[in-house]
């Protein structure tokens, strides 16, 4: 297993997302789940996953809110001694978050800005105007400035952040990952697991091309494949 691959269990439900963990069997060791998944089980999946299976989990819950709600909130997520948790990047999410993890192993993840956006996107939610990757860039520092742990980015901007001094030691894991050939959906700052690696990334999120894949368990295979290919 290479736990450099988390697979994105963005289906229905805990049920579907445990017979697509054993169809996957000891190919994948970290899987993500997310706020899709939160009312269709999935914290219950993210524990038996954990504890029966041995496998490392992100929950993915990009928390936004007051310091104090955000502290709370991580606090109470940190007991399930789960790996990895998302929060946005402002720096006081951050330190919050920080704090609720406090004395847990559980690393703290900010979210930059999301893959599926552009400037267009960003333009209409009124974001400041500029180069998209130079904001992730700048929102990568002053996060980890702020105590993140490592930062969510696209695979695109992995190599700037890579290159921040604030980024040493840090983890970059990317979403928007699609191997040649699979279709981008949603996405729309993507690149190969190939480019990712090269690029910097630690870990590479991938859900739809693994689950949608006639063979999940093949799919996810070549994809470590590729990974490994790059990293040598």
């Amino acid at each position: 297993m290479d736990d450099r691959l988390i697979v994105a269990l963005d289906v229905p439900n805990a049920l579907v997302g445990l017979e697509l963990a054993e169809k996957l069997g000891d190919a994948v060791s970290f899987y993500k789940i997310g706020l899709g998944m939160l009312t269709g089980g999935g914290l219950a999946l993210a524990n038996e996953l954990k504890q029966e299976h041995g496998k490392r989990i992100f929950l993915d819950m990009k928390f936004f809110d007051i310091g104090a709600t955000v502290e709370a909130a991580v606090r109470g997520i940190a007991q399930y001694d789960l790996d990895f948790l998302t929060v946005h990047g402002d720096p006081h999410v951050v330190r919050a978050a920080k704090e609720g993890a406090k004395g847990k192993d559980l690393k703290i993840l900010a979210v930059t800005i999301l893959t599926s956006l552009d400037r267009a996107d960003l333009d209409a939610g009124l974001i400041v105007p500029g180069d998209l990757a130079e904001i992730t860039t700048t929102r990568a520092a002053r996060a980890l400035e702020a105590g993140a742990d490592g930062v969510i980015a696209s695979p695109r901007e992995a190599a700037l952040i890579r290159a921040l001094p604030q980024a040493a030691g840090k983890l970059i894991v990317t979403p928007g990952v699609r191997p040649a050939g699979t279709a981008a959906g949603d996405q729309k700052r993507i690149e190969t697991p190939a480019s990712a690696i090269a690029a910097g990334a630690d870990h590479l999120v991938v859900g739809r091309p693994i689950w949608q894949a006639a063979d999940p368990r093949a799919a996810a295979e070549a994809i470590v494949a590729e990974i490994r290919a790059a990293a040598r």
